[in-house]
């Protein structure tokens, strides 16, 4: 049987530990196990209670079904983590005459009204993986709250000069000595009125990195000195 396959990780890498490596040997080795060939593969990037219009590899992987048998994803929490988007996906492969396989469970088998313990099963796995993306997201929030009530950094980047350090609720931002030096480089040149761009030229020239570009630009330089002498 010829199955399209469909890897979904979370938007936010802290709520995802089942990355889409862990899930492509999985599927790859279910399909193997069981005589049937994936022909192709798609992946999301985005939360699974995200609906299914919203996500261009599922969007991708139900057009692709069209030389295909079924779809297959790692497990149902992978297809989505609400009950409501599960069963409209679910419905919308069926409906078409396909079949839909997890690597964990096997075939997920359309509702038989002679056995109502099917549906309920299945809708029971969506409760309970809708449940633990809630609470995924509750103990992070309460996380991020009591860094803010701490006094320490709770969400977002660190601006240039700083960096994270620690662990858990206890990591904050602390100096980066390297980028402080930087920094104080920027507000020296700029203070003896060098230009942004030939700042961002010197800094070049001088050896000093960037935090992600390859090169200086001037508005980068402009950033950071008007944040460092606010």
């Amino acid at each position: 049987m010829k199955l399209v396959a469909c890897l979904r990780v979370s938007s936010n890498g802290q709520l995802d530990a089942y990355g889409p490596d862990a899930q492509r040997a999985d599927i790859k080795g279910w399909a193997k196990a069981n005589g049937h060939k994936v022909i192709s593969w798609h992946q999301d990037a985005i939360s699974g209670a995200t609906d299914a219009v919203d996500r261009p590899g599922l969007s991708a992987a139900l057009q692709d079904l069209e030389r295909a048998d079924g779809l297959i994803v790692a497990n149902l929490g992978r297809l989505a983590r609400a009950v409501t988007t599960q069963e409209a996906i679910l419905a919308a492969v069926w409906c078409r005459g396909y079949r839909v396989f997890t690597a964990d469970q096997g075939e997920v088998m359309q509702d038989d009204p002679s056995d109502p313990m099917r549906t309920a099963m299945r809708l029971m796995v969506g409760v309970f993986a809708e449940l633990d993306r809630l609470m995924v997201v509750k103990r992070l929030k309460d996380g991020r709250a009591a860094k803010a009530a701490a006094g320490k950094k709770a969400t977002g980047s660190y601006a240039f000069g700083y960096k994270g350090h620690g662990k858990g609720r206890d990591r904050d931002e602390v100096p980066d000595p390297v980028e402080q030096v930087t920094k104080a480089r920027i507000v020296e040149l700029r203070q003896a009125g060098t230009s942004y761009r030939t700042i961002a030229a010197t800094l070049d020239q001088e050896g000093r990195k960037p935090r992600r570009a390859k090169r200086w630009s001037a508005m980068t330089v402009r950033t950071i000195y008007e944040r460092a002498t606010a």
